[in-house]
């Protein structure tokens, strides 16, 4: 990839046909031409968002990391933004969605802690009211 070449949506969108196909993920343009026949998902999935902004699809399947190097493999250029152009479904501020929702499983992790912790006195105080009862 050539740092100062971008590319515009209108050039991305000639390229969406299986014999040439561009993508845009998060503002970055990406030729899948040669990935269509490896992609898991099939290659209507790819066709589908040819030549468009292909971020809030990528995003929502929840793409592995190595899916992301295999995507910065194919990198071409920056897209280089003109009035008119669509927006992005998918912005940065979904990035505090996704810390959200991992504060939310570690706040779980804490309850079950206490639970635990809770169990563990309560079983104590049992054996120890057991063990001066039975000294009776």
């Amino acid at each position: 990839m050539s740092e100062t070449q971008e590319l515009t949506y209108a050039e991305v969108a000639e390229h969406s046909s299986k014999k040439s196909l561009y993508l845009v993920v998060h503002d970055k343009i990406y030729n899948v031409t040669e990935f269509i026949d490896e992609h898991p998902g099939g290659e209507e999935v790819l066709l589908d968002v040819g030549g468009q902004d292909a971020t809030e699809a990528f995003e929502d399947v929840g793409h592995s990391d190595e899916a992301r190097e295999i995507l910065q493999g194919l990198l071409v250029a920056p897209l280089k933004r003109q009035d008119g152009d669509p927006h992005p479904k998918v912005s940065s501020s979904s990035a505090p969605t996704a810390t959200s929702t991992s504060s939310g499983s570690a706040g779980l992790g804490v309850v079950t802690y206490a639970i635990v912790l809770l169990g563990a006195v309560m079983a104590f105080a049992a054996w120890k009211y057991l063990a001066a009862k039975e000294g009776e």
